[in-house]
């Protein structure tokens, strides 16, 4: 586990002021951290395309049932090949077709999504001091839906692999990262962060699921200390991912149970892409010798979403 100073809960909250981005770009924003990508980000982002590579960073969608899955993806056809099979008697012969229907819950610890800054309340107020009334039962999210980001996300990415540079296979639940371990890092893979990255964080978390099985959240998961959010505030990152929610849990706060979502994505307006699976992207990264990439990431249009499943594809 990582040394270093641990901020209490009272220390936590002390950031609030320091890392606020209320009325920085403005008080009608709605992009929170992506106003850090400019034309000047994507350009460079696109000139690392290097070996025409491209590797996803979503986990498939199944309808499996287990401890980490709330609510079970739900796949019915509306139309399969099955009816189709006697072409003798079936009058539409020339237009067979199959079609589904599919229905989630894609916040969670299971489908790969992006959280849009009206996920996350603090104290009645979402980003940009809305009130979180404005998220409503009928509706939605009247403000910072999920279709401010319908242009989709292209910048560059950059993956830090705690896993690897630890040397094990996958970080312990409840096991936490620290910024001078994410400083050190990117040291270790020659990396510099800068204004605009879509930062990804590797836990070797999604590995453990698939080789020892899902468990519970309330068992614990690796990632981020609060300690982290200074540090991300300083970054001017445009997005933050990882492959499980970003925030270590247990915190060990009794009220700030996760406060990467709690703090930072309603002060910071800091876009999360939860449950990623980074291990064929931490393959590739490693043979190449190369931890940054173009960014590609194209939420659904759901007019009044809290956010959207996605398939980020890093493309090198």
């Amino acid at each position: 586990m990582s040394t270093g100073n641990i901020p209490t809960e009272d220390d936590v909250l002390g950031y609030i002021p320091t890392i606020s981005n209320w009325g920085r770009w403005g008080t009608d924003d709605e992009l929170g951290t992506m106003n850090n990508i400019g034309p000047d980000q994507i350009k460079y982002a696109t000139s690392l395309v290097k070996e025409g590579i491209s590797v996803s960073c979503a986990r498939t969608i199944t309808t499996e049932r287990a401890p980490d899955v709330v609510a079970p993806v739900l796949h019915y056809m509306t139309g399969s090949g099955e009816s189709s099979m006697d072409t003798d008697t079936n009058e539409f012969v020339h237009q067979q077709s199959s079609g589904d229907f599919i229905g989630m819950a894609f916040h969670g610890h299971w489908i790969t999504h992006i959280d849009s800054l009206s996920h996350m309340f603090w104290n009645g107020k979402m980003y940009n001091n809305r009130p979180a009334s404005m998220v409503t039962t009928r509706e939605g999210a009247t403000k910072e839906s999920i279709e401010v980001l319908k242009n989709g996300v292209i910048g560059r990415g950059v993956l830090l692999d705690v896993a690897r540079s630890r040397g094990v296979d996958w970080m312990k639940p409840g096991e936490y990262i620290l910024p001078e371990e994410l400083d050190k890092i990117a040291h270790e893979q020659n990396i510099e962060l800068q204004q605009g990255d879509i930062l990804l964080i590797r836990t070797g978390h999604y590995k453990r699921r698939t080789e020892e099985g899902p468990r519970s959240p309330e068992d614990g998961y690796p990632g981020l200390q609060a300690a982290c959010i200074p540090w991300i505030r300083t970054k001017n990152i445009a997005a933050l991912g990882g492959d499980t929610v970003s925030d270590s849990y247990p915190s060990g706060y009794p009220k700030i149970r996760l406060p990467i979502h709690q703090i930072a994505l309603p002060y910071m307006g800091l876009w999360l892409i939860d449950n990623c699976n980074l291990e064929e992207l931490s393959q590739a990264c490693h043979r190449l010798n190369r931890w940054e990439f173009l960014f590609t990431l194209c939420p659904l249009r759901i007019k009044f979403g809290t956010g959207s499943p996605v398939n980020p594809i890093a493309i090198m």
